[in-house]
């Protein structure tokens, strides 16, 4: 066996489902899980239906490069949402199966197994940075999140004498867990590293659609082209997951710098990861389409504006820059850890909530998860209320 599996530690839900294997929950109040990051809106019929009328592209092999339709769709969806100029669809875009795989993969293709290889993550972080970086032969390092930037990472932390060894840089921007949207000035200032040490940024945008004022978040080639930059070693990913609400599609893409996309696509070909031709022509309907996704947001906005404040009023919680998660502090009431507080609300209340430590490493003296909770607000906003509610009333039996 690989003996680089070792390294890799257990998902967090794993760890989840050993804190609570001993618990037995309140039966008297249905289950609530605020858990998992999964979309529970509806997928949009438009998209089944395109989706069940091109059923007889199963009856054929797929282009890893994917279709040239749904190549320009996605360019065009770039062009329009991040204000960029033309893309071009043959080397600078191709489609995915859905952003976690392609994360995974890009770091085995651009990663240098010989070489003592960094990778940069941020921390808290989508933990298949950490397991793409081990597997590919390097060594993570955590960038802590700041409080003051609303828990931005700091990527400032990162000693002079590592850059040099860094190959891959991961950015998730709007933040898994914390929300946090990475301003024009942070751009700035990786771009001037990655110029100067040569490594490649990651940038993970999938929850680039769920926002909650009038300003978009910025986006990474956004960010690139606003500062007169090409693409030169970034590479953006983004998925239909959150975005329309069809997170069992799998169907994402990834664009940015051409020459890595070039061996990118190499690597994917031998890899087998091509693109159902029936998930291509539902992708193309859902990127060619914005209502849906209108619609979506606003679904998240009213959960938000009303489950923020209720959770103000007993923890340490505010409304994130995007995405579809609060991290919230608990021990605002009572002092208690972030998974006693998740045992016990699922003991008592029914309530799934995922520790923030499952979420983070250990890193330069701290665990930034620690004594918080990620919560996804992903199900209806009736369900949503209660378990706010339900958490309200947990929290403030603590404090008595």
């Amino acid at each position: 066996m690989n003996p680089l599996l070792e390294k890799l530690q257990p998902y967090p839900f794993e760890k989840l489902r050993r804190l609570f294997a001993d618990v037995s929950p309140n039966r008297e109040r249905r289950p609530i899980s605020l858990g998992i990051g999964e979309p529970k809106h509806p997928t949009p019929a438009f998209i089944q239906k395109v989706l069940a009328d091109n059923l007889a592209g199963l009856a054929s092999y797929p282009t890893t490069a994917g279709s040239d339709a749904l190549r320009a769709a996605i360019c065009g969806w770039l062009e329009q949402r991040y204000r960029l100029p033309r893309l071009d669809p043959s080397c600078e875009v191709f489609p995915v199966n859905g952003s976690r795989e392609a994360l995974f993969a890009l770091a085995q293709a651009v990663i240098d197994p010989y070489a003592k290889a960094v990778v940069v993550c941020p921390n808290p972080f989508y933990q298949i940075y950490e397991g793409a970086a081990y597997l590919a032969g390097a060594e993570p390092f955590f960038a802590n999140s700041d409080p003051a930037k609303n828990f931005a990472p700091d990527f400032s932390t990162v000693p002079a004498d590592v850059w040099p060894r860094v190959q891959l840089l991961f950015v998730c921007t709007p933040g898994n867990p914390t929300g946090a949207v990475l301003s024009l000035d942070e751009w700035k200032a990786l771009f001037a590293l990655s110029d100067k040490h040569g490594f490649v940024i990651a940038s993970d945008e999938c929850y680039s659609e769920i926002y909650f004022g009038n300003e978009r978040p910025l986006g990474a080639l956004e960010a690139a082209h606003k500062l007169g930059r090409k693409y030169d070693r970034l590479i953006t990913f983004s998925s239909l997951s959150k975005r329309s609400n069809v997170p069992g599609m799998r169907s994402g893409f990834v664009a940015g710098d051409a020459g890595i996309l070039q061996k990118f696509l190499l690597y994917r070909t031998y890899h087998g990861s091509a693109m159902s031709p029936s998930i291509q022509s539902a992708s193309i309907a859902a990127w060619n389409d914005e209502t849906h996704v209108e619609e979506n947001r606003a679904k998240y906005i009213q959960k938000f504006n009303q489950v923020t404040p209720m959770l103000a009023e007993v923890m340490d919680v505010a409304l994130p820059d995007a995405g579809f998660y609060l991290w919230a502090k608990v021990d605002k009431l009572a002092t208690i850890s972030d998974t006693e507080f998740a045992k016990r609300l699922y003991a008592e209340y029914n309530v799934t909530v995922l520790p923030g430590s499952y979420v983070a490493r250990e890193a330069h003296g701290i665990n930034p998860g620690a004594n918080r909770i990620r919560m996804a607000l992903v199900a209806e906003v009736d369900e949503c209320l209660e378990a706010a509610q339900r958490i309200v009333e947990f929290t403030r039996k603590l404090a008595n």
